[in-house]
């Protein structure tokens, strides 16, 4: 049933896209710029935000010199003083997230075996959430697989050159924000 509900939307959505496609311009409610867009609204009902640089730092994640996990985009940005981004890339979050906050760095490890049995290196953890800490790493043999959904661990995974560049950033007691 509800595979039949699918492909009844999904149709209902793509001939609704073919008439909006092929209506003529004067029949628009609405005449825009061409540098204008329309209004637009998310899944969850209300305003979508502008679409914007993807990887400009998230304004919501404060000042100063801070990492910035944006667990929607998959996304970590090392961000100095003067509030400019020096580095940013995706990462491959764990089952269990983080709640959006500031965090402050509380351990690093230098080589460890993660909670899902990889080798890592440069783990940098700042958070423990429902019994299971929270920190960004690397996989020596330089995978980001997405995590077994049966597990709950707390690793961040990144690409090696990243979280090289992370270890050397976050130390103890450096700023960690999180965003939704």
């Amino acid at each position: 049933m509800a595979g039949l509900t699918a492909a009844a939307v999904a149709a209902v959505c793509f001939l609704a896209y073919q008439a909006s496609a092929n209506a003529p311009a004067h029949l628009s409610a609405d005449p825009r710029t061409p540098n204008s867009s329309a209004p637009s609204v998310s899944p969850s009902g209300g305003p979508k935000k502008p679409a914007g640089n993807p990887l400009a730092v998230p304004a919501e994640s404060g000042t100063g010199e801070r990492v910035v996990y944006a667990l929607a985009d998959r996304r970590v940005w090392l961000v100095d003083a003067k509030n400019k981004a020096t580095r940013t890339f995706t990462v491959m979050p764990s089952t269990v997230h983080p709640v959006p906050g500031a965090y402050r760095v509380t351990s690093r490890s230098g080589s460890v075996r993660g909670s899902d049995g990889v080798q890592i290196e440069h783990v940098v953890r700042f958070a423990t959430t429902q019994d299971v800490a929270i920190g960004f790493s690397a996989a020596v043999d330089g995978s980001t697989p997405a995590p077994d959904a049966s597990k709950k661990t707390g690793g961040i995974r990144m690409k090696r050159a990243d979280g090289d560049a992370l270890w050397t950033f976050a130390v103890i007691g450096a700023k960690v924000v999180v965003v939704a």
